[in-house]
């Protein structure tokens, strides 16, 4: 959370790449080698930290994307989730173990919930099963597999690093805004939305650029 504190307070990031350290594991979710101590928590304390990054994930206008190298399991698929935009090895492997010991993926279903049909959700819930990186992309549930991840997650970046970091980051506001609004809601937050777009400098700047046939 205080990374991403950090880096949405720089105008001059443009993008945060979330990934884990080797190529084993993105986030295998809890350390379940602690037994119970993984799952303990204060009843007396209303958020969780786990939820409240969830959360700030959530108001950030940034681009996220997840570098998914390996596991991506249990809570692991929440950080993965709460990205933007997410690129994954081959290799890697996703699902929602919980119900193997007991447990129930509760917070992750927060930010699953509207990436994928509710019919896929259902299934990798209840029946704890993983599923390739292949099947992840067959589901949407990330945007592309590349045998060179950095190359992969390169390409991505580049596709949207020459554009309007103004527009991306009002545009991700509006898009998270608009998520859970009704149709004449979002209709009415948007029409009172779209002339602040055009009221920054890099509107200005586009529409220039465009006339006078330059980048």
């Amino acid at each position: 959370r205080a990374g991403l504190t950090q880096a949405q307070a720089d105008a001059d990031v443009r993008v945060v790449v979330l990934t884990g350290a080797g190529d084993k594991a993105f986030c295998a979710g809890a350390d379940l080698a602690r037994g119970s101590g993984s799952f303990q928590f204060d009843p007396s304390l209303p958020h969780l930290e786990y939820a409240d990054l969830l959360r700030f994930a959530w108001t950030t206008t940034l681009p996220l994307v997840a570098r998914i190298n390996g596991h991506c399991m249990a809570g692991g698929m929440g950080l993965m989730a709460m990205c933007d935009m997410v690129v994954a090895a081959p290799h890697a492997v996703f699902g929602l173990p919980e119900v193997k010991v007991g447990l129930f993926p509760a917070q992750v279903l927060s930010v699953l919930q509207g990436l994928i049909g509710p019919r896929a959700l259902a299934e990798l819930c209840i029946t704890g099963e993983p599923i390739s990186a292949q099947e992840a992309l067959q589901m949407g549930l990330i945007n592309r597999v590349s045998d060179d991840l950095d190359a992969g997650v390169q390409a991505l970046l580049d596709r949207f690093l020459d554009k309007s970091p103004a527009a991306i980051r009002r545009g991700l506001y509006l898009m998270k805004r608009t998520s859970a609004m009704s149709f004449e809601e979002s209709m009415a937050f948007t029409e009172s939305q779209i002339a602040l777009f055009a009221l920054t400098d890099d509107a200005a700047e586009g529409q220039a650029a465009f006339r006078e046939k330059r980048k």
